[in-house]
């Protein structure tokens, strides 16, 4: 109230009657710059005054009549521009305002009109003439106001060059909701329209026919009194045409609810007889039948030979087919194309073709429906997986057989040379635990199947390569005769612990593997007609880190193995080791390349291939050749003849050395194949000192002796023990 106390004076004594408009700056009412100028109209003063002396004279005159209710309203736009800028509603930005007394008159708010549209930031008040305004600024951005139809209709004009918005909060008038003559203004009351409905309806309810009406002597009094008569009379006629009946042809006519005409149409056929026109009717259309009624039969028949003519630019589209508009100029004629793939049409004439589920379904190009995915995977009673199946049993079989040729020739040389009856049936049973594990690969995928496959077959894998392992660097260690590199193998030759760890390490991965990121049941849509039901690996990373895994204990069997390959005859076990492993690389490296590229059911079937013929090359080449010297080469199997082989590898390894006297044991027998002093005495040496050999139950030691007599000997090295 301190502040409407305070501008009441200033507004009365700027607004004073007694002041004329001296400059431009005079003839602003109030104004506060800022970063955003919104401009203002008010009729402050109800009058002009005209002078009787010079009435002609292009100035703006005097004005009087103040109106407290408008200048509270002036009041009020201010405040809310300055609470506006006290506020943090536009940080940063202060809001402007120029404000002007239209007094009521059009001429002045045309004067304040052409100042909004000045130029921003422009040294006068200039208003620029353009063809387009797109890039112009006006220095007022929005305008207030004005509180009379006929003022905002006139300066809303004059606005609209510059799409400034005129925001009008009394002007009511019904031509203003014209957008294509007013499209920038805006009001915050209803149009006239709506207040001379509501009286007509008012009226209408109080069953009134007889009124007056009292309307202001101007634009807005005038259309709002045109309005109401039209609407009252628009409505009066209404009311009695509802009640209109009467008679056409023998024949009711009347409006009936919806206000439409009961009547029917004519069906006329134009016929060209001798050169005229002949105009017939053969039918009408009856509306609430909705259906043709005929006066005799032979005008039923005339209107039913309409089907024969044919007028039509396009054919019918068959299911299976859409419509396509052609290029034709006509927009009826069309022509049909077939639906793509998985699109399909079940009715005639269609504008589109709908779409298939494309995860369960799918449809042919020309389709009429959409066909349900079948779903697929690795099915027992596929020919490929039987076959598979086949191989993995014979697999079986073939470990079943050397387990028990090996147990039924436990003692023979060749058995104790491959480590024992105890790792090789470890070595078998892993075999066995590999071809087993393809079984997982095959049948509907599950939960547990997905999970347990690649753990049970490279845990398998693990502990068979561990297995072998150790064979090579036992052979190694048995036939070297570097002192270093022996005393290096000793150390390194730790069979249990070495074996446990290389599987522990798997075991530890596959945990991880499926305790992290574990396999799961995956439905597969990327193949149009079929879903493959298919294990996802969930981390192809730890699927490959088990199989590099496997890969790199393989290489360091490989690299003992290769090491040993020129053992003697009996003994050369590392270079079938050496093959098995160069099967297993040349397998392994062929499914990567083949996996990745591998979709479908089949694509457990690669890896099936991959561990059958991994498994097959190092079962058959670890097994099969011992098994042969057991079977078909007995007389190589025997004591003697191993002693024969070992003496002369040994002979061969030494060679530079020269054995002077080799004690023999009274009690020995000859070998098949004679070896000069070869049953040596342990009591006995030579003068020159000797090596003497002792075969116990299970091995062949070979020692070396201190010479009695060093004079003209040479150090001997000692042969290795199995």
């Amino acid at each position: 109230m301190a502040l409407v106390a305070l501008l009441i004076p200033c507004f009365v004594i700027s607004f004073d009657v007694t002041h004329s408009c001296q400059n431009a700056d005079n003839f602003v009412g109030a104004s506060s710059p800022g970063d955003i100028v919104i401009g203002g109209l008010f009729a402050i003063h109800g009058k002009m005054l005209h002078p009787e002396e010079h009435p002609m004279r292009p100035v703006i005159q005097n004005c009087a009549g103040f109106e407290i209710q408008v200048f509270l309203q002036t009041l009020a736009m201010i405040h809310a521009i300055e609470m506006i800028n006290n506020s943090t509603l536009l940080s940063g930005i202060i809001l402007g305002y120029e404000i002007y007394d239209t007094c009521a008159e059009v001429t002045k708010a045309m004067g304040a009109a052409l100042r909004f549209l000045a130029k921003f930031n422009a040294s006068k008040d200039t208003v620029e003439y353009k063809c387009n305004y797109s890039d112009y600024i006006p220095r007022i951005k929005a305008v207030i106001g004005s509180s009379y139809s006929e003022i905002a209709m006139a300066v809303s004009r004059i606005l609209n060059l510059q799409l400034i918005p005129l925001v009008s909060h009394a002007s009511s008038a019904e031509i203003l909701s014209d957008k294509i003559r007013f499209p920038s203004f805006l009001r915050t009351v209803p149009s006239d329209f709506y207040q001379t409905r509501g009286m007509v309806r008012l009226i209408h309810r109080s069953g009134w026919n007889w009124i007056g009406l009292i309307a202001t002597d101007d634009d807005y009094g005038r259309s709002a009194l045109e309005s109401f008569g039209i609407q009252a009379m628009a409505n009066k006629l209404l009311e009695e045409l509802k009640k209109v009946t009467f008679t056409d042809n023998e024949k009711e006519v009347h409006f009936d609810a919806k206000g439409d005409l009961n009547m029917g149409y004519d069906v006329l056929l134009w016929k060209e007889i001798s050169g005229h026109i002949v105009i017939t009717e053969i039918a009408e259309y009856d509306l609430q039948k909705d259906d043709f009624i005929f006066k005799d039969e032979e005008k039923e028949m005339e209107f039913l030979n309409f089907k024969k003519v044919k007028s039509t630019c396009s054919r019918k589209c068959r299911p299976g087919q859409m419509k396509k508009v052609s290029a034709s100029p006509h927009t009826c004629c069309y022509e049909c194309v077939n639906c793509p793939e998985d699109h399909y049409t079940n009715q005639t004439d269609m504008d589109y073709c709908f779409l298939c589920n494309n995860k369960t379904h799918w449809a042919p190009v020309n389709s009429t429906t959409c066909y349900k995915k079948t779903v697929e995977y690795l099915s027992w009673n596929d020919w490929f997986a039987i076959l598979l199946i086949i191989l993995s049993g014979l697999g079986v079989v073939l470990i079943f057989a050397i387990s028990t040729i090996f147990t039924r020739n436990l003692d023979t040389p060749v058995v104790k040379a491959s480590g024992g009856l105890t790792v090789c049936y470890v070595i078998l049973l892993c075999h066995f635990f590999i071809f087993a594990s393809t079984s997982f690969f095959i049948g509907e995928p599950r939960e547990f199947k997905c999970k347990s496959r690649q753990a049970f077959f490279g845990i398998s894998f693990a502990l068979c390569i561990s297995c072998i392992l150790m064979k090579s660097l036992k052979i190694l260690l048995a036939f070297s005769f570097d002192p270093k590199l022996q005393n290096f193998l000793k150390c390194l030759y730790k069979p249990i612990p070495i074996v446990v760890t290389c599987t522990g390490i798997q075991v530890v991965i596959c945990t991880f593997w499926v305790i992290f990121r574990s396999p799961f049941v995956e439905q597969n849509f990327f193949i149009r007609r079929v879903i493959i039901l298919e294990c996802n690996e969930g981390s192809i990373v730890a699927f490959g880190v088990i199989l590099g895994y496997i890969a790199a204990l393989a290489f360091i069997c490989f690299i003992f193995a290769f090491k040993g390959r020129k053992l003697p005859e009996n003994y050369n076990e590392a270079k079938f080791i050496t093959f098995g492993m160069l099967i297993y690389f040349i397998a392994w490296i062929t499914f990567i390349p083949v996996y990745t590229t591998t979709f479908g059911k089949y694509r457990p079937a690669v890896e099936i291939t991959v561990i059958l013929i991994s498994n097959y090359g190092i079962l058959c080449c670890n097994f099969l050749p011992k098994c042969y010297i057991i079977l078909y080469k007995q007389e190589t199997n025997t004591k003697s003849a191993f002693l024969k082989i070992i003496y002369n590898y040994s002979s061969k390894s030494v060679g530079s050395l020269t054995v002077n006297q080799i004690s023999l044991e009274s009690n020995c027998t000859n070998p098949q194949y004679p070896i000069t002093n070869s049953c040596c005495k342990s009591e006995k040496t030579s003068v020159n000192g000797n090596c003497h050999f002792e075969v116990s139950k299970h091995s062949l030691i070979r020692e070396k002796v201190p010479p009695k007599n060093t004079a003209g000997t040479i150090s001997r090295k000692r042969l290795s023990s199995i």
